[in-house]
């Protein structure tokens, strides 16, 4: 059948041919670009555009909490940033849920809640956090495929504070308008001034200015809630309190050749092994062993890398024979990595003999590679295990159950284009060292308490999280400088869990608690 089609196919085309060459160029470069043109007004019409116009598509929902009915107001919608001279910017994605009928809005609270990455949406928070929503991933292993359990969530929040998950530039919903493109929105400052627009402009149109008002970060959202703060106060917006999630304040210590980071993986490796049984001597509690830890860490051994190579073999022989007894890894082992364990060399060697390796999000998740021999592990067994759940949750309730319309679609995260292209560069707040190269976001943070002495902070830590280790944020936060008045707004609450501490039912059911308490110093 297709034959006698291929023959008059071939004479039309080379009757094209012969034309195309007897026309001038000029013509032909003046029709080529006649064609890229209507190419690209048809991949423009064909393409999915986030609103200019600002989008809110309420629904009223309700769930139980503490036995308590609470009544609220879900709406997804969408924020436009727009620069000085009043252009659109950025369409900024959100879901607010704020309760009804529990008197005026000004006197309740109003959480700002987001992810990090760079890169992430907040639809880790957003489904299984403190929404009035969750997506129920109980364990410590890989969840069975569709279908998830997304059901009501009896440990929110929404009787305490009005909750707005807020989803970075590129994320989620999230796009830029006009003439502006992703990168312009991709770095610690230029994140924060978006955060800070979006966060504006929600007050304005929900005429919030005068509520309580906090922020909640996790992860890298830690850092831009910390710089964030004080960039709101800058502009005149007070704060009640911020709330750092598994933190990280302060890449610096991440460059190599520093050994502060070494420091601080050191207690989340002892976590790790204790919790999976690799020590010789196990003790029978985990947090007065994680002391112990903690004084080895800041005092002995911070002092034996600090001597570099001026450290004596015996010395050296001594930490290592400490570092085995607390992180379940050999003498030797420790001795040739010249007492600095990589944390993917950790997460790879600690269980080698079981042809298992260990969770970097939550190292009691345990993966299985298929070259037990590598130096590293190959996948991250907490991400993968949870990532098709809330990924699936989001795309349900949004879709579905709240009816939300858009043509975009909702990316869960942006990592590839993102990060690769992330600006680490951070102007400080004294701006006396000139711009970081990698930001300290402590600085921030300190800043913000100096100038507002109300200022509470409370940071949430998970024993085996070790893509933000917890001896590190305490590092962080502890070098602020502050006076000794400042000092008692800060505080650390530990759970045994991991980095997205929430996941696990019983840190859950604490996290809910010292949260509630937090709120009552922070807005009374």
């Amino acid at each position: 059948m297709t034959a006698p089609f291929i023959r008059p196919l071939g004479h039309a085309l080379g009757a094209m041919l012969l034309l195309s060459t007897a026309l001038p160029a000029s013509v032909l470069a003046a029709e080529q670009e006649d064609q890229k043109s209507e190419a690209a007004r048809r991949a423009e019409e064909n393409t999915a555009r986030p609103p200019i116009e600002e989008q809110a598509q309420p629904s009223k929902g309700h769930v139980t909490v503490e036995g308590q009915r609470i009544d609220y107001t879900a709406t997804p919608g969408t924020l436009t940033l727009r620069n000085d001279a009043g252009e659109p910017i950025a369409s900024m994605f959100y879901v607010a849920y704020t309760a009804d009928n529990r008197g005026e809005a000004s006197d309740r609270p109003v959480t700002f809640i987001f992810n990090g990455g760079p890169g992430s949406s907040s639809m880790w928070l957003h489904m299984g956090s403190f929404g009035p929503v969750r997506v129920d991933t109980p364990t410590d292993r890989a969840q069975p495929p569709a279908p998830f359990s997304l059901g009501p969530n009896h440990e929110s929040l929404i009787d305490t504070t009005d909750l707005v998950f807020l989803d970075a530039i590129g994320t989620g919903l999230s796009r830029p308008l006009g003439k502006a493109e992703g990168p312009e929105f991709w770095g610690v400052d230029q994140d924060i001034d978006a955060f800070a627009k979006g966060i504006q402009r929600y007050l304005s149109i929900t005429r919030r200015w005068n509520s309580p008002k906090i922020l909640l970060g996790e992860s890298y959202g830690t850092l831009r809630a910390a710089g964030l703060v004080n960039e709101l106060q800058n502009r005149g917006v007070q704060m009640n309190g911020v709330i750092l999630l598994s933190s990280i304040l302060n890449y610096g210590i991440r460059n190599p050749g520093y050994d502060r980071l070494y420091v601080t993986y050191l207690p989340s490796y002892a976590a790790t092994a204790w919790y999976h049984n690799r020590l010789a001597d196990r003790p029978a509690r985990l947090e007065p062993f994680l002391d112990e830890v903690r004084e080895f860490a800041r005092g002995p051994y911070l002092a034996a890398l600090a001597k570099g190579d001026d450290l004596s073999d015996a010395e050296r022989n001594r930490i290592a024979s400490r570092m085995a007894a607390y992180t379940g890894l050999s003498p030797e082992f420790l001795l040739r990595n010249d007492l600095r364990v990589d944390l993917n060399r950790f997460r790879k060697e600690l269980m080698r003999d079981q042809s298992r390796t260990v969770g970097r999000l939550d190292s009691r998740f345990t993966g299985i590679d298929v070259d037990e021999a590598g130096d590293g592990p190959q996948y991250d067994p907490a991400d993968t295990a949870i990532s098709g759940a809330y990924t699936a949750a989001i795309n349900s309730y949004l879709f579905g159950t709240l009816g939300y319309k858009t043509e975009l679609q909702y990316r869960p995260n942006f990592y590839r284009e993102i990060s690769s292209r992330w600006d680490q560069s951070h102007t400080p707040p004294d701006g006396g060292w000139g711009r970081m190269t990698a930001a300290n976001t402590a600085l921030d943070l300190a800043r913000a308490m100096r100038i507002n002495p109300h200022l509470q902070v409370l940071s949430l830590n998970g024993y085996y999280d070790m893509a933000t280790p917890f001896f590190g944020a305490e590092y962080d936060l502890k070098h602020m400088q502050l006076d000794p008045s400042l000092r008692g707004n800060l505080t650390f609450r530990y759970y045994k869990s991991g980095h997205m501490i929430y996941i696990r039912p019983e840190a859950m059911t604490a996290l809910r608690r010292d949260l509630v308490d937090f709120y009552k110093k922070a807005a009374p």
